[in-house]
């Protein structure tokens, strides 16, 4: 039997003939059967609010957060829809705004294969710049004790509506929602303190929890410093199908998105498993060593202390151009370093999240890694370079026996297996 692992924009496949493999995916739901007549039916009758088209008026000035490149959001469907739904605004009324948190801006290319020809060419779309601090507004105090920045022209609009694709979150419980805005429009400044080691670091802050979840806790209380008009979000299926809209008042549409992704996406397991094999879900979601931190993290929800993570992602960027994610990994000789440090009070390094929970699987396990950043680099990211997932297998059953239980996640992060009790 072959499973294929989504690889960039292709595949890795794997013969798991003979071997005791438990393959987790999340319950396959059919994409709609009309996507845009259930879009038009969920802004008229929304969650929690009144319809959108009742809300704003031909006057005034509306900004749009979308997802960048690296969520498979569908903004290329939903953007027309929203327009055709809002037609009796002017198009000069509108600003998209790229929502990159602390990523990098996408390229202009990117920007139109994303949101399509149409909207690229009749409407402004900008990068936010969460670097930038020119670009920023300040919105007020968290309830945390620290400023709060957002991007000024999402600010100063007269109204805001946000997009988003809910899906388990390795720290906030789940995408989508707030998360469109804080971090998606933030400052690198107010990113840095709901980022911070000990939010991180405290076991609510996981995979599918809203239940007194820091990081959550954070994005919500930072994020409704300014009114959000409407929220948009859709859960998908493996085929990028949209299956169901969530549409309305921001909270109310969110949670009752996260509780239907939970159902579907969400496997209890009995035990844990000596050899995990899991990825990005493919592009866009594993163009970088970064983001695949998310598809180690599911599979070390199930792995055995000292057990194998088998990791496909082409990171076909390697590392990100943006912040400190490759310098802090190459700085440490050893991970045990980089956590104590981390972890010591007043510590505060842009990127030190994502490599913090890099950090805290790598403690736990053994993580080898098929992609396309040269070996060298691999491993001064304390990870072990293969180049082949099938060779790392069977070398690790010849090592251990050839009855030991696998586990595979081919969907990667869209399936976030966790353990009985």
């Amino acid at each position: 039997m072959n499973i294929s692992l989504p690889y960039g924009k292709s595949s890795v496949d794997i013969d798991v003939s003979g071997i005791n493999a438990t393959v987790l995916t999340p319950r396959f739901t059919d994409g709609l059967a009309d996507e845009k007549s259930a879009f038009f039916r969920s802004i008229e009758l929304p969650i929690g609010t009144s319809s959108l088209v009742d809300a704003i008026s031909p006057d005034e000035k509306v900004a749009i957060v979308i997802p960048d490149i690296t969520r498979p959001f569908p903004s290329d469907r939903v953007l027309p829809w929203l327009f055709e739904a809002l037609s009796h605004l002017p198009k000069e009324n509108f600003v998209i705004v790229n929502g990159t948190g602390s990523h990098r801006g996408n390229t202009p290319d990117e920007l139109r294969s994303m949101v399509g020809d149409d909207v690229y060419n009749t409407y402004r779309i900008i990068n936010h710049d969460g670097h930038d601090a020119k670009t920023w507004r300040n919105v007020g105090s968290s309830k945390f004790g620290y400023d709060v920045f957002l991007n000024r022209e999402y600010v100063e609009a007269d109204r805001r509506i946000v997009l988003g694709f809910i899906e388990p979150h390795f720290m906030a419980g789940f995408s989508g929602g707030c998360k469109a805005v804080f971090p998606g429009v933030a400052g690198i400044d107010s990113i840095m303190h709901y980022h911070g080691a000990s939010v991180i670091g405290d076991p609510l802050s996981t995979w599918g929890n809203l239940v007194d979840n820091p990081t959550q806790e954070h994005v919500r209380d930072a994020a409704l410093k300014v009114p959000i008009d409407f929220c948009v979000n859709v859960a998908l299926n493996k085929n990028r199908e949209i299956t169901r809209f969530f549409c309305g008042e921001v909270i109310a549409a969110h949670e009752a998105g996260c509780k239907y992704v939970k159902d579907t996406a969400m496997i209890e397991c009995d035990e844990p498993f000596p050899i995990v094999i899991s990825n990005n879900n493919g592009f866009p979601l594993d163009q970088n060593l970064y983001q695949a931190v998310k598809g180690m993290s599911a599979a070390a929800q199930i792995v055995k202390p000292d057990g194998l993570i088998l990791m496909a992602a082409e990171c076909s960027d390697g590392f990100p151009d943006h912040g400190n994610f490759k310098k802090l990994l190459f700085e440490y000789e050893n991970i045990a370093k980089l956590l104590e440090d981390i972890m010591k009070p007043g510590f505060a390094v842009f990127d030190q999240w994502q490599i913090q929970l890099m950090a805290m699987i790598c403690a736990k396990a053994r993580v080898a890694v098929q992609c396309e950043i040269d070996d060298e680099s691999i491993r001064k990211a304390y990870l072990t370079p293969v180049r082949s997932i099938q060779e790392a297998l069977e070398e690790e059953l010849d090592r251990i026996g050839r009855d030991a239980p696998v586990a595979i996640l081919p969907e990667g992060p869209v399936t976030v297996p966790y353990l009985k009790g």
